[in-house]
């Protein structure tokens, strides 16, 4: 059974960064694993920060489903949009992306996300691990897009108004119905004192600590030349860091 992990938290705070070096430890440290990352966040950017070409969102392709005459004759509707998720996935040799998009227009996507919910339940079984990069408001995981969760990682940056947002991310995690069995919290972007600063705001979102990701001169390098985060090398700061959390969080494991 495939092991998924989901990374949530506001805009700005370093959910694709981590998410990215996440895959990037797993396919290190465990190679011959099979992965398959899940891009949820509307705001898609996980596949430059891997370093892979997305050409189409699932989103834009069952948007393309609701119009009739685009159903190629005697074609049923079910058996077109589970062709069109398996084109929308993006191969590479360590590591598969699925993008989910944004919304594309006005109109009833429940028959849609519901035959995109048994696509992920059926090509997730083909993969050891799904990791999956989550928007804020975690939809795809309320409405059970998403199977299951099995590690969710909440991120903050290192500021008060970033951690009561985890607070209220956290919150939301509780209310639903989809089982999410481990949350931690991840604090980036710190300095020395950092951790010590926010305690406080920290224990008021009833959130576990499992560790914290230092301000990366490398990650704000890669990023301004547009260079894939993946490719950073082993002894970044940050890279370091996110080797520490996933062992104490037994990912490795």
């Amino acid at each position: 059974m495939a092991k998924y992990v989901a990374v949530a938290g506001k805009g700005g705070v370093g959910k694709t960064t981590f998410t990215a070096l996440l895959l990037r430890q797993m396919v290190h440290q465990k190679r011959g694993i099979s992965i398959l990352a899940v891009d949820a966040d509307p705001n898609a950017n996980l596949g430059e920060a891997l370093g892979l070409t997305v050409t189409s969102t699932i989103s834009e392709l069952l948007e393309q489903t609701k119009d009739p005459k685009a159903i190629p004759p005697g074609m049923a509707k079910d058996i077109f949009i589970e062709y069109k998720l398996n084109q929308s996935l993006v191969e590479s040799k360590d590591i598969d992306l699925l993008v989910m998009g944004g919304p594309q227009g006005a109109g009833c996507y429940c028959y849609p996300n519901d035959l995109l919910r048994k696509h992920l339940e059926n090509i997730g079984e083909n993969y050891d691990f799904v990791a999956v990069d989550s928007e804020a408001g975690l939809e795809h995981i309320s409405r059970r897009t998403i199977p299951h969760i099995d590690v969710m990682f909440v991120i903050s940056d290192s500021s008060a108004r970033g951690i009561r947002s985890a607070g209220r991310v956290h919150d939301l995690i509780r209310g639903l119905k989809s089982a999410v069995k481990t949350i931690y919290l991840i604090v980036t972007k710190t300095n020395e004192e950092s951790m010590d600063s926010l305690s406080e705001e920290i224990e008021k979102t009833g959130l576990t600590v499992i560790g914290d990701i230092p301000l990366d001169p490398k990650v704000v390098e890669y990023d301004l030349a547009g260079k894939p985060l993946y490719d950073l090398s082993d002894d970044a700061i940050s890279v370091k860091a996110v080797d520490s959390i996933l062992k104490r969080a037994g990912i490795f494991i």
